[in-house]
């Protein structure tokens, strides 16, 4: 084609290669967690991609560049192809993690897991306490995931522990750690609930008071100082509302890491199928590596050239990036708006509204708000 003169192509810069998945296999799920951020909108099993389809995904993820997979969902384990799904990413050279409440873990079937390649387990656990742990899961689950790590240590496997951590169990964070400790955990990841899904519906019993979080924070500086020799190594994933600072989407939007929704819906981040009008792209019907460097939900929100002010001129731009997209939208339903976490927002009064509401509520017992369904 014949460019008029005096005019170039316009050409967009190359992202790198991704190099993690979040491989959501399964919406399906034996728990009701009220801090799940899966959709409130689930991916019915009749839709999920098959195990075929997901070993071209992966085999496409592996082309691209992806070298880390953390099978989720949901239960990963409600899916009886999980194995021909793990060795289809280990084909792709893919290292894979399965993230899991446990539900259903047979020593038989995680050997043939380890067989097929897999090669770590990330277990979640709701707190140190069996029958306060069965409460805020939805159902009694504590003593099966105390089989699951006695199995994923007697196999050799890393065992990561995950504690996703709101007003209910912030307090017991000692705890916490001592459990992931006697349960033989390499990492124990303590992260804060992120308002997404069913946590953000459920975002009132939550939310914990600015001093239960600042004890929390305070045990797991003593508790990382008793420790010599770093192990187990204890992650602390900062709240989203407290510091008055934005954190990076996903390290950036499609920047380094993409989401697969059980459909085959291709996301920057597990949560971005909230946010309307993003015509996120099905890896049934593109290629994942169009969808990545090219498709419009990938490129919207990438690098700064889209931002407005304050975020425009602000020095931190290119380490936070405006902050989340999603809790943007979730907050003022502006998906391009500063994300009000930022004490720079102009709409960070929201969050100090939540903040303050959190604190003046009084201690109580644990609430039954409504979690996901499978």
């Amino acid at each position: 084609m014949t460019r008029p003169p005096g005019r170039s192509a316009v050409r967009r810069p190359q992202p790198q290669p991704p190099w993690a998945l979040l491989a959501e296999l399964t919406h399906g799920c034996p728990l009701r967690c009220p801090y799940c951020s899966n959709p409130v909108q689930l991916v019915g099993r009749g839709a999920e991609l098959t195990a075929g389809e997901w070993a071209d995904v992966l085999r496409q993820a592996g082309d691209l560049g992806v070298v880390s997979a953390h099978l989720s969902g949901g239960e990963p384990l409600l899916r009886s192809d999980l194995e021909a799904i793990v060795a289809a990413a280990d084909r792709a050279g893919i290292h894979t993690q399965l993230v899991t409440s446990g539900a259903g873990l047979s020593r038989a079937r995680l050997d043939r897991l380890i067989g097929a390649g897999l090669r770590s387990v990330q277990l979640s656990v709701q707190h140190a306490d069996a029958a306060t742990s069965d409460l805020i899961a939805g159902r009694r689950s504590f003593a099966g995931k105390e089989r699951a790590a006695r199995l994923v240590r007697a196999a050799g496997l890393p065992l990561g522990v995950n504690v996703v951590l709101h007003r209910h169990n912030l307090d017991a964070l000692d705890a916490l750690i001592d459990l992931g400790e006697s349960w033989g955990a390499d990492r124990i990841e303590l992260a804060n609930t992120q308002f997404y899904g069913w946590a953000l519906r459920n975002r009132a019993e939550l939310l914990p008071s600015r001093a239960q979080l600042d004890r929390a924070r305070q045990t797991v500086r003593r508790r990382r100082e008793e420790r010599r020799d770093g192990t187990p190594e204890l992650v602390w994933v900062v709240p989203d509302y407290f510091d008055g600072a934005a954190k990076p989407c996903m390290g950036g939007w499609g920047a380094v890491s993409l989401t697969i929704a059980p459909d085959g819906t291709v996301l920057p981040c597990p949560a971005a199928a909230s946010i309307p009008g993003l015509d996120a792209p099905n890896i049934r019907d593109h290629p994942l590596a169009w969808i990545w460097r090219r498709s419009s939900a990938f490129t919207r929100y990438r690098g700064t050239a889209w931002m407005r002010e304050p975020c425009r001129s602000c020095d931190l731009r290119e380490k936070d990036f405006g902050g989340c997209r999603c809790q943007a939208f979730a907050l003022t339903g502006d998906a391009a708006a500063t994300d009000p976490a930022c004490r720079l927002s102009p709409d960070h009064a929201l969050v100090r509204d939540l903040i303050d509401t959190a604190a003046e509520r009084p201690p109580t017992g644990l609430g039954r708000p409504r979690g996901n369904a499978p």
